[in-house]
């Protein structure tokens, strides 16, 4: 479970060394930073476009309008003196807004090195002291570097959330099931299957067969490429698992060596029916239902009224 994010804040706060007089410090920085803002903002961009793999990333001047924008908001945010909830969920909105436009890390650490490059020259200029600037730069660096570490969270996950996505899309892909009558499903099965597969492919089928009230699933087997012990024992356990909801099994394109390892495993094979090819377990499967495949002429025979 994740922690509270106060709590988040109130550990990395302190893993950072971030005190309250260098919250005080940096705000008082604030009328310094105010002058400042438009041309840091600018300088930081104008490493990003005059580089060119992250020149692409903002061909569309409208998203770079929006982020320069929530850069100059994220700047100022800086010197605010507050280090709250609603300061972290900014940050992470910030990088959140990077990371979906495909600003990687490497690239992020490149810009806020130019940034706090841009910062130490800023404070020189307005503060004199170099005591004093030393000081302010290093309160500062400690916030910024508090910021780095919530970008790189907000990019990670933003990352995460379109891989989980895509992965959706292609278990999807990967469990094609086809609905061939009202009461008949089909599942081609290609490729290899392992564990973490097998098990998407049972809750696939359990939730369509329950959806459609399916009274046969085909099971086409042709397209894998190795069937071996592992295997068969999860086409007997989705068998099972589909006989619980009251809909039977039509295993298709069996081949020699399945036949083989389910007698050597001892698989209960009650409730499943076995053909060579997926057209005679359609065939099969309409027969469980009521249903028969007839050639067009034995239909019009059949449709026709009785001759008086």
């Amino acid at each position: 479970m994740p922690r509270p994010l106060e709590r988040e804040v109130e550990d990395r706060r302190a893993f950072f060394q971030i005190t309250d007089e260098d919250l005080a410090r940096i705000a008082a920085l604030r009328p310094h930073a105010e002058k400042r803002t438009e041309r840091i903002v600018d300088a930081f961009y104008e490493l990003l476009l005059d580089f060119g793999p992250t020149r692409e990333l903002f061909r569309d001047g409208d998203a770079l309008r929006r982020v320069k924008r929530l850069q100059r908001e994220y700047f100022l945010g800086l010197f605010t003196g507050k280090l709250d909830r609603a300061y972290v969920e900014h940050r992470l909105h910030v990088g959140a807004a990077h990371a979906r436009i495909g600003v990687e890390p490497t690239w992020y650490l490149g810009a806020y090195r130019r940034y706090m490059h841009l910062l130490l020259e800023a404070f020189s200029d307005d503060i004199g002291d170099p005591a004093e600037v030393v000081r302010a730069f290093t309160s500062v660096q400690k916030l910024v570097y508090f910021d780095v570490s919530l970008a790189l969270d907000a990019y990670f996950s933003t990352t995460f959330d379109v891989l989980r996505r895509h992965e959706a899309s292609i278990r999807a892909m990967s469990t094609p099931i086809i609905r061939v009558h009202d009461a008949v499903l089909l599942l081609p099965l290609i490729g290899a299957i392992d564990d973490q597969r097998a098990q998407q492919i049972i809750e696939a089928v359990l939730q369509r067969v329950s959806e459609e009230r399916a009274r046969v699933l085909l099971l086409d087997i042709a397209g894998i490429s190795t069937v071996d012990a592992q295997i068969a024992r999860h086409l007997v356990k989705t068998t099972a698992a589909v006989r619980l909801l009251g809909a039977s099994v039509v295993l298709t394109g069996v081949r020699p060596g399945l036949a083989k390892t389910l007698v050597e495993i001892d698989a209960d094979m009650s409730g499943m029916h076995t053909v060579g090819e997926l057209a005679a377990g359609i065939k099969l499967a309409l027969d469980i239902v009521g249903m028969a495949i007839m050639p067009k002429a034995e239909r019009q025979r059949t449709a026709e009224p009785p001759i008086e």
